[in-house]
């Protein structure tokens, strides 16, 4: 017998720790839902028709629990100014940092707010898509945070060495973009944003110590205000992330994302303790991509099993180009008969 929750309740109740029919499914889906409808990657990155209708396609064909504004790491970079090319039918390339010295900050026109042409497409396609869905499915906006933004903007390399020889123009850094990330995630929220998510993950790259003095008091500024604005705030932190696990914890995020390379059940306990939902992690490409239906099916019950009553279905990451779509249905299958 089909469920008589729709996806909205299913997050909401999921949340609160109340009985559901079956764990929702947060699979991160962008580059393989744009290959699943023949659309270009172009047309993904930068007309939100495309998104969208990617995001209705997997509802309709996936069953997801949620539709999902998120796309590339350089929405908010782009507007900024950061140089980006996008190929027709490739990933968005940074052709040079923005911040090349650091004299450069003054580049950075970020007040008054006012969000440029792809952070205002993105708000296009929430806004749509709470048109179609809103109300029955839930709709999740995004950012980068605050760190991630400052890499974008900076580079990598650049960026390590700033961690050690100029802390304080870091958190200068930091600070001027905490503020524009919470503005966009405020413009998202009023277009019909019902979950916000987070991206950081050059976090996972840094020590505990660093990841508490650069990444998590700008995590925990956005997520306050997201709350505040009646939001759910998501964190997805991708790669090994085992030393941070109780740090991620004090972020604010109710939903925490946990990749493949993380001890789902010591992740767990850490997140529930807080009463915080955890979603993943099995390994996207080993078992996702490359693994046999039986495997999938096998890795998301022991996901589900671990997780606890709060438990969220998702691949560590996000679905491989080229999965084969009889996995994703075969995740859904293990979701199911595992609520029932």
């Amino acid at each position: 017998m089909e469920s008589s929750l729709t996806a909205y309740e299913r997050l909401y109740a999921r949340l609160k720790g109340e009985p559901v029919d079956r764990a929702p499914n947060f699979d991160i889906i962008m580059a393989y839902g744009v290959r699943h409808i023949g659309a270009k990657l172009r047309d993904y990155y930068l007309d939100y028709r495309t998104l969208v209708r990617m995001n209705l396609a997997m509802l309709e064909d996936f069953h997801l629990d949620l539709v999902q504004a998120i796309s590339d790491p350089y929405r908010e970079a782009h507007d900024l100014g950061l140089e980006v090319e996008f190929p027709e039918d490739g990933l968005p390339k940074r052709l040079k940092p923005l911040l090349d010295d650091p004299a450069d900050l003054g580049k950075l026109s970020t007040r008054p707010f006012a969000p440029g042409k792809r952070m205002t497409d993105r708000l296009e396609a929430i806004r749509t898509l709470k048109e179609q869905v809103g109300g029955r499915v839930p709709v999740m906006g995004w950012v980068e945070g605050a760190l991630a933004e400052a890499n974008d903007l900076r580079g990598d390399s650049a960026m390590m060495t700033d961690f050690y020889d100029r802390p304080e123009w870091l958190v200068e850094l930091l600070e001027i973009l905490t503020e524009f990330e919470i503005a966009f995630a405020r413009a998202q929220v009023e277009a019909g944003a019902d979950i916000i998510g987070l991206g950081d993950a050059i976090a996972s790259t840094i020590s505990p110590r660093m990841y508490r003095r650069f990444a998590l008091p700008y995590e925990q500024r956005i997520f306050a205000a997201v709350r505040e604005m009646g939001a759910i705030p998501r964190l997805h932190i991708c790669g090994d992330t085992n030393k941070i696990i109780a740090d991620m914890a004090e972020s604010g995020a109710q939903i925490i994302d946990v990749d493949w390379m993380v001890d789902f059940a010591t992740a767990a306990r850490t997140f529930a303790a807080r009463g915080i939902a955890i979603c993943g992690n099995f390994d996207p490409v080993r078992v996702m991509l490359q693994g046999t239906e039986e495997e999938v099916y096998r890795a998301t019950l022991a996901n589900l099993q671990a997780g606890g009553r709060a438990c969220f279905s998702a691949a560590g990451c996000e679905i491989p180009v080229g999965t084969p779509p009889a996995n994703i249905h075969a995740q859904n299958r293990a979701i199911r008969e595992f609520g029932s």
